[in-house]
């Protein structure tokens, strides 16, 4: 985490006003909800998961059991059951 001190990107009345709160301390500012990105996103994690998940609910629909799609996957037998019954099965990324 990045540190910034204060006096240099706020103004003094915004300071006056933090430090009737907190004085001498490192304050985390949380971003806003609406700059949030989510997991994945930006390294391409999240539409290669999509993929892997897609391509093992297909290969379970095309009658691969459990136990040899989580062998192919390096998966446990639990994991791939949670991927194939997810309610996600049904929808389109």
């Amino acid at each position: 985490m990045k540190y910034t001190n204060a006096t240099q990107v706020l103004p003094a009345k915004l300071i006056a006003d933090i430090q009737k709160y907190v004085q001498g301390e490192t304050l985390y500012i949380p971003k806003q909800q609406a700059s949030y990105k989510n997991w994945g996103s930006m390294s391409g994690g999240r539409q290669w998961l999509d993929q892997r998940n897609t391509a093992i609910r297909h290969e379970f629909t095309s009658g691969r059991s459990i136990e040899q799609l989580a062998e192919d996957y390096f998966l446990s037998t639990e994991t791939i059951k949670k991927i194939v019954y997810s309610h996600k099965s049904k929808k389109q990324h």
